[in-house]
């Protein structure tokens, strides 16, 4: 009791009263939504397996856990459990007749969130902050942290004898003694055998959770123009300019190369020569170039103006991408990607 008193007046007590007064797994709930925000934010941590850990219950069964447990406060009327989760009674027929037992919760868990994570991103794909991060954050959390506070609530609302409660306590003790008092050596065995199975298969989902295989490398290398809203679209590319006269166009790139990679964007006009399927350059004038350097999954996009300097017809505005230093030899096959367009130049 000493040690208790002196632990309330210690960190314990800095918590709100609330949440010390919250259920094992309403608790459970609130931890789970502040580590998945943190994993998802912090700097050091959102680049590791950690951010997936505790992201993917926030998206496929915290919500739709904490709906149900608003929805059903009370326990099964098979039998109901106390916060201590011992069974204190069977077969109630009075309020605990709109309870669900264990099952049908972690059931319902799952379909509710797979129903209201979509609801809650096409709700914020209508509102200023669209479908980022932040804002997938701040609603799945708030709905989440919302729910939890209307279900303790109402559990607190019902006498002792019908809350719901995880029987957590009884798992483990019943666990406990049957792991260290089997009925049989063969119970024994099987025991020893399950527990090594289930580390196993842990194991086995936490490598491939630290270690995910790697899908197809590419590289993403596309040219845009700026339409009438200000819209960037791979439409409306210029046909006509005269000496002198600017155009701006914005060159991409988008790397899921699994890897840092630093590239090299050559900007040439060319002067081409084509005898049904064969194509020669007979000039080519380098006009820009680009050298960024991008890591995995990021995109980069370069506004620039093309101004030509002398005239012709069907000019090609050659645009080639590299990995690394392109050297001396710049031409279609030579390039990693590339990208043209056509253009009529007059004076």
């Amino acid at each position: 009791m000493d040690g208790q008193r002196g632990f309330d007046f210690g960190l314990w007590s800095l918590i709100p009263r609330p949440v010390r007064r919250l259920p094992a797994d309403l608790s459970a709930v609130v931890l789970l939504v502040l580590l998945a925000s943190l994993s998802a934010v912090l700097p050091v941590v959102s680049e590791t397996p950690v951010r997936i850990v505790f992201g993917l219950p926030l998206v496929l069964f915290i919500p739709g856990y904490a709906l149900v447990a608003a929805l059903f406060p009370e326990a099964s009327s098979e039998g109901s459990v106390s916060g201590e989760g011992e069974t204190l009674t069977e077969g109630r027929g009075t309020a605990n007749d709109g309870g669900i037992d264990l099952i049908e919760r972690v059931a319902l868990s799952f379909g509710l969130s797979i129903a209201v994570v979509p609801l809650i991103g096409l709700g914020l794909n209508f509102t200023p902050w669209g479908i980022r991060l932040g804002p997938i954050l701040v609603g799945l959390g708030g709905f989440t942290l919302a729910a939890t506070a209307v279900a303790a609530r109402r559990r607190r609302d019902l006498p002792v004898d019908e809350r719901f409660a995880v029987p957590y306590r009884t798992w483990f003790k019943s666990g406990y003694e049957e792991l260290r008092y089997p009925d049989s050596r063969l119970d024994g065995a099987l025991n020893i055998a399950l527990v090594c199975s289930v580390l196993l298969a842990s194991g086995s989902v936490a490598f491939a959770v630290a270690a995910p295989m790697q899908g197809e490398s590419f590289t993403e290398f596309y040219l845009l123009t700026e339409d009438e809203n200000g819209e960037l679209v791979a439409d409306d590319y210029p046909q006509e300019l005269s000496v002198g006269e600017s155009t701006e166009l914005t060159v991409g790139i988008g790397n899921q190369e699994n890897r840092q990679v630093s590239y090299t964007v050559v900007v040439a006009m060319q002067e081409v020569e084509t005898d049904g399927n064969t194509t020669t350059v007979r000039q080519s004038r380098e006009l820009q170039r680009f050298s960024p350097t991008l890591a995995d999954n990021e995109t980069w996009h370069q506004p620039h103006e093309i101004t030509p300097t002398t005239s012709g017809t069907n000019l090609r505005l050659t645009y080639l991408l590299y990995e690394g230093d392109p050297g001396e030899d710049r031409s279609l096959d030579s390039a990693y990607r590339s990208n043209y367009i056509w253009i009529n130049v007059t004076r």
